[in-house]
């Protein structure tokens, strides 16, 4: 194991990190929050700064992300390590490469910070909306829950891709992940070097498309033969899984970074267990252990790999006591019987139980429930709240909590001023103008105390999508342990005002 070099970066900074590390050609096109991913590789380029085998990626912007998932698309057929970073509608236009590029069994790694898909309003903001719509193009999905995570899953991803040949969407909750500043142990490349196996990308440079040893790709078929090759990737599906817990356990061995399929947080005797994935299920994790402390019996089950979903992983890591389980989408299918976590776990569960995988008296209780879209606020009063549904005389189904709904009354109630304790954690709240300087100023502080007093550091920064000219919130926090509190500061040790009109 090396010496530990620990940073204070944001998600975005800790992906592009490592894809530009591992990659030889870098397509980009910039859209909110994905862009600093592309504006750093591209930084990291123009400047000389080499790959782990000692090359300068070429980085590329084209004219749209459908441009560069086609850009993307060609460097991998002609053998390079190639990769884009993207999120809501531009993640949308490259869904027709995604789905020729997984037909065709090439790895790679898309890099997306989660962000809403355009609805009846557009929104910049977080949830899952874009990745759930990528679901059926044959790409793994891996979940990355805070900086740390988008560093390591970026590895872990790039290592499994190679083996297992299935394309890997990585991501990352947009806003809340992408431009958070956390306390990140780097990867140095000698370990991203172990970790990436020189004979895989060989391989994959001989599947590369060339004169010299000519081969046919992305041929159109007749109805003779097209179901059948649809089929045959099927072991290449089923085999995935273990391929990724493989690169886990072995950035276990390096690090000292333990990650599994399906990680489990809480009681092992457990009653009442949410499933969930993205930065809510920190928070998650923090009320549970808060709760546990008091005496409750409760868990959290956090999803690393979504694709391929392993049933086996899955009846494993949950408590064999769950018998009242809430699965949280930060996603809205209108018209679904369900959101698709939900919809998924239900699958699971019934199957489990018809292969005797898993033996319940009776059918759980399952409840599903959306939380967080376009980066509403997700707090430990509410996770506290999606446990209590259940002690209701009629538990809500399909509830949404973090709001009221006085429409269709779906929403769940929670107590505002309920938090977990801030024990040994500084928590300040700056204010300031947009553009005024207080954002990088905060950044600054957060890198400081970082580096230089041993602490560890939070920092998140709220401002509108008009930018400049309008009010911005820097929430800071820094104290002597690892610091999990993905949400707003709600009770401030100190408080800044810069701009005398907000008073």
């Amino acid at each position: 194991m090396s010496k530990k070099k620990l940073v204070n970066i944001d998600g975005n900074t800790a992906a592009a990190y490592v894809a530009h590390a591992t990659n030889e050609v870098i397509a980009i096109y910039p859209i909110t929050p994905s862009s600093v991913m592309g504006e750093l590789a591209d930084e990291y380029s123009a400047n000389g700064k080499k790959n782990i085998w000692g090359t300068v990626p070429r980085v590329v912007e084209m004219q749209s992300e459908g441009g560069a998932s086609g850009a993307v698309h060609g460097a991998l057929s002609v053998g390079a390590l190639t990769t884009t970073f993207t999120a809501s509608q531009g993640l949308l236009l490259m869904i027709p490469n995604m789905f020729k590029i997984a037909g065709e069994l090439t790895p790679t790694v898309f890099h997306v910070s989660a962000r809403a898909v355009a609805t009846h309003a557009l929104s910049i903001f977080g949830d899952h909306s874009d990745v759930m719509a990528c679901r059926q193009t044959g790409w793994a999905m891996l979940a990355s829950n805070n900086p740390q995570e988008a560093m390591d899953f970026a590895l872990i991803s790039q290592a499994a891709s190679l083996e297992s040949r299935v394309p890997v969407l990585h991501f990352f909750d947009g806003f809340r992940t992408s431009h958070e500043i956390r306390t990140t142990e780097e990867i140095p490349f000698e370990i991203m070097k172990e970790m990436l196996d020189d004979n895989l990308i060989n391989e994959h440079r001989k599947r590369g498309l060339s004169p010299d040893h000519p081969a046919i790709k992305g041929t159109a078929q007749n109805p003779d033969v097209f179901f059948q090759g649809r089929e045959a990737v099927n072991r290449y599906y089923e085999a995935a899984p273990k391929i990724f817990e493989k690169h886990m356990d072995k950035l276990f061995k390096l690090t000292g970074r333990r990650y599994n399929l399906f990680d489990y947080v809480g009681a092992e005797d457990a009653e009442k267990v949410i499933i969930m994935m993205g930065s809510g299920a920190d928070v998650a994790e923090e009320t549970v252990e808060y709760l546990n402390s008091l005496g409750e019996k409760v868990g959290v089950l956090k999803i690393r790999l979504f694709r391929p979903f392993s049933l086996e992983a899955f009846v494993n890591a949950l408590p064999k006591t769950a018998t009242k389980i809430a699965v949280l989408d930060r996603t809205k299918e209108p018209g679904a019987l369900g959101e698709p976590l939900y919809l998924d776990i239900r699958t699971a569960i019934g199957e489990a139980m018809q292969r005797k995988m898993l033996k319940y008296d009776r059918y759980p209780t399952i409840l599903g429930g959306r939380y967080g879209l376009g980066s509403k606020e997700f707090t430990p009063a509410m996770v506290k709240a999606v446990f209590d549904n259940f002690d209701a005389e009629n538990p809500i189904n399909g509830f949404s909590v973090g709001i009221e709904d006085d429409v269709t009354f779906k929403s769940l109630k929670y107590d505002p001023k309920w938090l977990t304790p801030q024990d040994g954690v500084f928590n300040g709240m700056f204010f300031g103008l947009g553009s005024d300087g207080t954002v990088g100023a905060n950044k600054n502080s957060a890198k400081i105390i970082g580096d230089l007093t041993g602490n560890y550091v939070q920092a998140y920064f709220v401002y509108d999508s008009k930018k400049s000219g309008s009010m911005t919130i820097s929430h800071v926090r820094f104290g002597n342990r690892p610091i999990k509190s993905s949400y707003l500061v709600q009770e401030a040790d100190f408080i800044a005002c810069h701009n005398f009109s907000f008073l």
